[in-house]
């Protein structure tokens, strides 16, 4: 099931209101999600503090002392109503160098024994097509993409790590990611990019929007270095 007949509409505490799209994570219930975001963005509503795209929903911040509920929901209807009119930008591909493999990649090897294919199988089948940009979230500048080949489709490690390096370029289940920051994790790391996704003094701070495309490419350590 992808597109719900009808949005639903979901109450989030008094300052909160969830607009649920789908049921299950899609390019078509994506869309939706996008295309409302941008046509909340434009029309500027007063009282609207944040809006936060997922996969599937819209999370709407609002001040009900400025906006009522009722009175968001019936413009947002309304903007659901004339939502194809919305112009649509067209997905900027970016394309990220990873050295794969240790130090910078510890779990490539358990990737590789568990599909039974080499490391450069893995690193090949995970360049070989451009990811699209669900959503932002997690940490910020943290994209998650998708999806991954099927050959590739691998579960997240069964116990997390406390600490993933900067960079690091990731993949479980079907999705791929990139750590912007040191943190916590529990995806398996096959690479490391020496590319700063996410930069406070850059603007936007984030190098990677939701609806764009990223196509990874594989260098040697030495370049790796270099780079940085």
């Amino acid at each position: 099931m992808g597109l719900y007949p009808e949005t639903h509409f979901l109450l989030m505490g008094d300052r909160g209101l969830l607009l649920e799209f789908g049921e299950e994570i899609s390019s078509e219930t994506n869309e939706k999600v996008r295309r409302m975001a941008l046509a909340i963005q434009a029309e500027a509503i007063k009282g609207i503090i944040e809006i936060v795209p997922t996969y599937r929903s819209l999370l709407i911040v609002y001040d009900p002392l400025i906006l009522s509920i009722d009175d968001l929901k019936k413009r947002l209807e309304k903007l659901e109503d004339g939502l194809r009119q919305t112009p649509f930008p067209e997905p900027k591909l970016t394309r990220i160098p990873v050295v794969y493999g240790d130090p910078y990649g510890p779990d490539l090897d358990f990737v590789a024994q568990y599909h039974r294919i080499s490391h450069n199988e893995v690193i090949q089948l995970h360049c070989s097509k451009p990811y699209f940009i669900y959503m932002i979230g997690f940490m910020p500048g943290y994209p998650y993409m998708g999806e991954l080949p099927d050959a590739l489709i691998t579960p997240r490690l069964k116990t997390p790590r406390l600490s993933v390096p900067a960079g690091s370029v990731a993949i479980a289940q079907k999705q791929t990611g990139i750590y912007p920051m040191e943190s916590p994790g529990g995806w398996q790391i096959i690479g490391r990019t020496p590319i700063k996704i996410f930069d406070p003094k850059r603007e936007p701070p984030a190098l990677l929007q939701m609806g764009d495309l990223v196509q990874f490419y594989p260098i040697s350590e030495k370049e790796f270095n270099q780079w940085r």
